[in-house]
């Protein structure tokens, strides 16, 4: 695997590039976790011991997004053992937000996005680091075999992707996640994005900066199970393709001038006809399917307008993407000089 990884190539060469002085390691884990009360102990501990192997200068952010089990219980316990600063956010907000806020109050010069199930290969955090002082800003993993999920998922992230990254000058890497390792200057920027609803796959391709993708298979849940249903699949897909694409405005837009056009011919069509032959039918068949028709294309158009208008709603009421309702800070970093 270490032999095997793939540069993502739209801000980085073919090559690993130049290596630039980097500072002393210190390390910001960011931790989403939602619902993870039979993950969450024994995974921050393990996330320790690799991150040890490290730097000595870490510290583990757990975000507690909205858990209804004992995810806050368990957190706390770490705390007096572990270089934790916890974070419980008032409700659940998202995995995205929970993210956003973890990326907010780290104060690491390089920040590590990992889940709480132990599906990321902890193994791969040290590829990462070297990958990290050859000069890449940010090294994500992609998922290489998809075998396990279903066939429906797999043909619905195939058309997700080949959807948002059409026409679209900004591409995002397919089947990659939020299992990523940044520099701070990657955090920074993330951190200056106004969006309140954050699609982070998109933003992350957004800001640029030298990134490598490094390939890996996700490993079984220790223990609980996913709270990512097809909803919650689906809620993001259509959050990422309003967010990074104008195409299905683009498709019904298109989609609107072959039906006038249609409509027009036809009209041309019935007028050469009644004037040559007459006309001793009513029409009525015709005309109920037609209006039929038109009135479908006019809903479902009005409704794609409607996604893009009522994220203009969401946005301008300006909302924070998160509350905090407790922030336990056991981290020894403190806040440094600016990247």
């Amino acid at each position: 695997m270490h032999e095997a990884f793939l540069l993502h190539a739209d801000h980085a060469p073919a090559a690993p590039p130049a290596a630039l002085p980097r500072p002393a390691l210190r390390l910001s884990c960011v931790v989403p976790a939602h619902n993870e009360e039979a993950n969450l102990a024994l995974f921050v501990r393990a996330l320790a011991q690799v991150v040890r192997a490290l730097t000595p200068d870490y510290e583990i952010i757990v975000v507690n997004d909205g858990s209804r089990d004992g995810t806050h219980d368990a957190a706390l316990a770490l705390l007096p053992e572990l270089p934790v600063r916890y974070l419980a956010l008032s409700r659940n907000f998202g995995k995205e937000a929970a993210l956003s806020a973890g990326i907010d109050h780290a104060r690491g010069n390089a920040v590590l996005l990992i889940d709480a199930d132990f599906q990321h290969p902890l193994e791969m955090l040290a590829q990462m680091h070297e990958l990290w002082l050859a000069g890449y800003d940010m090294v994500y993993g992609v998922i290489a075999d998809r075998t396990a999920e279903s066939g429906a998922k797999r043909l619905g992230t195939r058309l997700f992707y080949r959807l948002l990254n059409s026409g679209n000058r900004v591409k995002v890497p397919p089947h990659a996640g939020d299992f990523r390792w940044m520099d701070r200057r990657v955090a920074e920027a993330l951190k200056r994005l106004p969006e309140h609803h954050r699609f982070m796959k998109g933003l992350y391709a957004w800001v640029g900066f030298k990134t490598a993708a490094l390939p890996f298979v996700p490993q079984d849940r220790a223990g609980g199970e996913s709270s990512f249903n097809l909803r919650r699949l689906g809620s993001l897909a259509l959050l990422g393709l309003t967010s990074f694409t104008t195409l299905p405005l683009r498709v019904w837009s298109v989609i609107g001038s072959v039906v006038a056009l249609g409509a027009l011919a036809y009209g041309g069509w019935i007028t050469v006809e009644t004037l040559l032959f007459g006309n001793e039918l009513a029409g009525w068949p015709t005309l109920a399917a037609g209006i039929m028709l038109f009135s479908g294309v006019q809903l479902m158009s009005i409704g794609v307008l409607g996604e893009y208008v009522g994220r203009i709603y969401d946005e301008v009421k300006r909302r924070p993407s998160y509350l905090l309702a407790r922030d336990e800070d056991r981290s020894p970093l403190r806040d440094g000089p600016a990247p």
